[in-house]
């Protein structure tokens, strides 16, 4: 969907949440369908031993579904549970769907603390699935406006705020060895910090949730991979 290089954050999350609300039930199972096979055959997938997902709420793409898949697949999994002392992400090991999960913030399914083992860091995962409202093909993501997801992976990944300007890790080329400037938008305070190993960071969205722009912010962190139900979308700059 074309967005004008002058639209604000909140006026392309607006346009594209009312969007993706017009799809049809039918349609979005449909959509979230084939989403879901296309990233089964992503070889990062396929590889992963570990991997973080979500659970779905309102219009987006179905989640569950994927994730009943992952663990039948033999596979670790990760999902996010609200912080609301610290307002951040914390990440939790599930495998149990119906024992493990509770309503939580905005009626999401979260892992029950007293039930799951939690995360030290996003790093212990090598498969990301994120959720988001608009993509554009060079990896900029837009959420829903709570930040949640990029201060995991600002703090995850290794990245703290400096003075500088943005440095490059050593190796241009190879991002398992740490260069994760690719996925970071060009700021003036940004210092990485090399890590040996982070996960692949992938976004599942509807065909229409891809723009031509997003505005983009010194914490935005781009994704990888986006998949959507007509294709898959290696991201560049």
């Amino acid at each position: 969907m074309p967005a004008s290089p002058h639209m604000t954050k909140l006026g392309i999350r607006k346009k594209l949440l009312a969007l993706r609300e017009q799809l049809s039930p039918d349609v979005r199972a449909a959509c979230s369908e084939a989403i879901s096979a296309r990233i089964f055959k992503l070889e990062i997938y396929r590889q992963a031993n570990a991997v973080l997902g979500y659970m779905n709420f309102g219009a987006e793409f179905a989640s569950e579904l994927w994730i009943q898949q992952v663990l039948a697949d033999g596979k670790k999994l990760a999902l996010p549970r609200v912080n609301r002392h610290t307002n951040q992400l914390d990440l939790y090991w599930v495998d149990d769907l119906e024992n493990q999960l509770e309503s939580g913030l905005w009626g999401i399914r979260e892992p029950v603390v007293e039930r799951c083992e939690q995360l030290t860091t996003l790093n212990e995962v090598e498969f990301a699935l994120l959720p988001g409202v608009a993509f554009s093909r060079n990896g900029a993501r837009l959420g829903y406006g709570g930040g949640f997801y990029d201060k995991l992976l600002m703090k995850q990944l290794a990245i703290r705020l400096g003075e500088q300007t943005a440095l490059h890790s050593h190796s241009a080329k190879s991002p398992k060895n740490g260069d994760i400037s690719r996925w970071l938008t060009p700021a003036k305070s940004l210092v990485i910090v090399p890590v040996t190993h982070r996960p692949a960071l992938v976004a599942a969205a509807f065909a229409l949730q891809i723009v031509e722009q997003i505005p983009q912010e010194a914490t935005d962190v781009k994704v990888e991979w986006i998949i959507t139900e007509q294709e898959t979308i290696a991201c560049s700059e």
